[in-house]
């Protein structure tokens, strides 16, 4: 019995002095070539997770150069500034425009206005264009004559394919997506802002150029526009499948393009239009 007790004590000894040894940290392996070669510190493009918010200054979000250019505003929204490419100043047409061949054409400036001459076809604008903000008044006949699409239709294309529709749609019923405001047969105006036949009406139009890939009939983005009638928003940043056609599917007719015209039609109707400018973007 006492020489189980000596051993037990032995034992306690031994496990009390263990314990007030203090621990060696585990050996390292050494390291390897490959792993001797990594870059110490942050990988480039790396979020650390370490960054003490409550440490950071406002200044370190604060991006001052380069400035943002300055512009002079017109005095009222439908003047234009001072970057503004001036389209129709109410004198020459032709400074601007032409026909759809090059040549002068036979809209004429009456009174301050540029009026369509029925049947004298389309004009371009000299100048080629991609992405824009564009500021355009137009003002059906007062003397209402026809119906439907027959009655003050006029059109202003983007880059010569995509057409927001000028039409006299005050108490004028048609299908949704022809009547004034519409991205013809593709988007219906979120509402019908049109004021009445005699009456000058406004257009504010962004839009955004389409982009293409190595695909030359798909858009790798595409042709964006928001359209803003009579100061009511009735196009909101929508998307175009393509060509605004009279007839047909709108994917069929994409076709790779940069820079172009804008294009006024002349559908037949004596429309007036003013005040035309455009900004680059």
């Amino acid at each position: 019995m006492k020489k189980i007790l000596s051993i037990s004590l032995m034992l306690l000894a031994y496990a009390y002095a263990s314990a007030q040894q203090p621990q060696q940290p585990p050996q390292q392996q050494p390291q390897t070539p490959q792993q001797q070669q990594r870059p110490q510190g942050p990988i480039p493009g790396q979020v650390l997770k370490t960054v003490d918010a409550t440490r950071m200054t406002p200044g370190m979000t604060e991006i001052m150069d380069p400035e943002v250019p300055i512009i002079t505003p017109g005095v009222k929204d439908s003047n234009p500034p001072s970057d503004a490419i001036i389209l129709f100043d109410g004198t020459d047409v032709n400074k601007e425009w032409s026909d759809s061949r090059g040549n002068p054409t036979k809209w004429v400036a009456k009174d301050g206005e540029l009026v369509c001459v029925p049947r004298s076809g389309v004009i371009k604008s000299k100048r080629k264009f991609g992405s824009v903000q564009l500021h355009i008044e137009w003002k059906t006949p007062t003397e209402v004559k026809g119906d439907g699409q027959g009655r003050g239709n006029s059109g202003v294309y983007m880059q010569e394919l995509y057409e927001v529709q000028v039409l006299d749609s005050y108490n004028n019923r048609t299908y949704r997506q022809g009547q004034a405001g519409s991205l013809y047969k593709q988007h219906a105006p979120l509402v019908n802002a049109s004021r009445k036949p005699g009456e000058w009406q406004t257009y504010d139009i962004i839009y955004t150029a389409p982009t293409f890939g190595k695909d030359t009939t798909v858009y790798n983005t595409p042709p964006r526009i928001t359209v803003i009638h009579n100061g009511v928003l009735i196009q909101n940043n929508v998307s175009l499948r393509g060509p605004t056609e009279y007839v047909g599917i709108p994917e069929y007719f994409i076709k790779v393009h940069g820079p172009a015209s804008l294009v006024l039609q002349d559908h037949g109707n004596p429309l007036a239009f003013r005040n035309i400018w455009i900004r680059e973007l």
